[in-house]
């Protein structure tokens, strides 16, 4: 999870899906909300071509999804598997939401989706992922899946003007 917003009560269930091209505009919007912006290591102002490109160089060790209320994208998640044959039993997940939907339980269901398909389909032993050390509720979030933190990279990450700390969390199935 990339935004580092309050959770509410509300729990939704979305619809998730496998991402198509035309989502490209949709999850660039995304991509700019300050919330997200200000959880992820990406750079402002996004572009929608740049999305194309990542959406179209996206291969068969990439499942990637989206999350949907009402046919309008709100959240999406990755997963990456390896390309090292020594370390093809390992992804890395990424995931984020709209702003306005963080704390309704719909990181959770991108989550455990993602989790299936690194257990059941891919037989994953470990997976893996980098957040900000101060996004409370995405390490809650990581954490009740069974992630731990693996360890600490001081001031590895520039936000706003400031350097911030950032966790290595990994989920491990041996």
């Amino acid at each position: 999870m990339t935004s580092t917003t309050s959770p509410s009560s509300e729990k939704i269930q979305p619809q998730l899906r496998s991402v198509r091209p035309s989502d490209a505009e949709a999850l660039c919007a995304i991509f700019n909300m300050p919330g997200f912006r200000g959880g992820t290591l990406r750079m402002p102002f996004e572009r929608v071509e740049q999305v194309e490109r990542r959406i179209a160089k996206s291969g068969p060790e990439t499942t990637w999804i989206v999350a949907e209320l009402d046919g309008k994208v709100v959240g999406h998640g990755s997963l990456v598997v390896q390309g090292s044959p020594r370390r093809s039993h390992i992804g890395e997940i990424n995931i984020g939401l709209d702003d306005a939907f963080v704390g309704k339980g719909i990181g959770s269901a991108i989550l455990g989706a993602l989790l299936d398909v690194a257990d059941n389909w891919r037989a994953l032993k470990r997976v893996e992922l980098t957040v900000y050390a101060d996004n409370e509720p995405a390490v809650r979030l990581y954490t009740s899946h069974g992630f731990e933190v693996e360890g600490r990279h001081v001031k590895a990450g520039f936000t706003d003007g400031q350097y911030h700390d950032l966790l290595s969390m990994a989920r491990l199935r041996f």
